[in-house]
């Protein structure tokens, strides 16, 4: 009997995610003045950055919407302006749009992507009340160190795992008694959703200790307790489980910049077993980092509230290959705009 088709909750997240699209582009219409700055000739992206005053991950971010967009092409390192730009969004131009979206230039979503992108930090990276919501960062309170935050946010999060996490278990190939280690596991439920589709397999799950209270009573919950090991530890400087036959990331690696990542990739790597495999199961930008525009919308999120952006997979590859591993070809799609790409460590 075939099995249904699972219904993808993608458009919500794409409907969910578009205050950003309004933010950004308000944001380099009325504030940054990036269509002037591009001009008839178009301007080097390094030197558009440089003028902008940004960083890497804010100007990518930036840039890679407005691509997305339609607004502005980047061929070369040169970055030049649409005709639907050079006609509605530059200053001085007849059908110049730009003092109809100044009716949003001063609304709070506009001014605090502004700050945002100026500062390159994240939402409440600077407020000692509430720390930062998934920022773990030596001399920086996070809320996920705090319980009740914590849970908060890792039941948030478990909503989308509940949908993707089925999905994501299906697409893994068969891997008979594997141990497989989820770094960052969350409430674990991509985790145990993969232990139900492959009996014979154990998990360990690496997470912050308030968070791996809630996964604790999830596995309880499914009565998989047994078959779980919990370890707390901080990802990036304590000791990974070693010897593992799969490591799963999932929407692990968009929420930091890239040395980070690299780091990220490089640990997790170490902690495979020859003839094992790293799941990376994310979202991908196109590989020229021009799109999607619901890809890049969900990147602009990020960037707000965490250390960093979504990625491409021709990004992902590169780090993976700079550890040995052998990425796949292929990203197999799950839902909500996510897909797995895997890579092998020789054996």
């Amino acid at each position: 009997m075939a099995t249904a088709t699972p219904l993808d909750p993608a458009p919500i997240f794409a409907h969910f995610r578009g205050c950003h699209g309004t933010e950004l582009l308000t944001a380099a219409v009325c504030h940054l003045g990036i269509f002037e700055r591009v001009g008839e000739s178009g301007r080097s992206a390094a030197e558009l950055q440089a003028e902008l005053g940004f960083a890497d991950r804010p100007f990518r971010v930036c840039l890679t919407a407005l691509r997305a967009m339609g607004l502005l092409t980047e061929h070369g390192g040169v970055v030049r302006l649409t005709p639907l730009a050079d006609r509605f969004l530059v200053r001085g131009r007849p059908g110049f749009v730009g003092d109809y979206m100044g009716l949003a230039a001063e609304s709070p979503g506009t001014l605090e992507m502004v700050r945002l992108l100026r500062a390159n930090r994240p939402l409440n990276a600077d407020s000692s009340d509430t720390g930062a919501a998934f920022v773990f960062r030596e001399g920086l309170e996070s809320a996920m160190e705090q319980e009740a935050a914590a849970r908060r946010l890792t039941l948030a999060l478990a909503g989308r795992a509940a949908c993707v996490a089925p999905v994501l278990a299906r697409v893994i190939p068969p891997m008979p008694k594997a141990r497989i280690l989820d770094v960052a596991a969350g409430s674990g439920i991509y985790a145990y959703e993969i232990l139900a589709a492959h009996p014979g397999t154990t998990a360990v799950l690496l997470d912050r200790p308030e968070v791996l209270k809630v996964a604790r009573e999830e596995a309880a919950r499914r009565g998989l307790t047994g078959r779980v090991e919990f370890v707390a530890a901080d990802m990036f400087t304590d000791e990974m489980p070693s010897g593992c036959d799969a490591v799963l990331l999932s929407n692990v690696l968009h929420d930091w910049d890239v040395p980070e990542c690299r780091t990220l990739v490089r640990r997790v790597a170490a902690a495979v077993r020859p003839g094992g495999h790293v799941w990376i199961h994310d979202v991908f930008l196109d590989d020229d980092l021009g799109g999607p525009l619901e890809i890049a919308l969900y990147s602009a999120a990020l960037f707000t509230l965490t250390e960093g952006r979504a990625y491409s997979a021709a990004e992902y590859r590169g780090w993976l290959a700079e550890q040995g591993l052998v990425p796949a070809v292929e990203i197999i799609p799950t839902l909500a705009h996510c897909g797995l790409l895997s890579a092998v460590r020789p054996g």
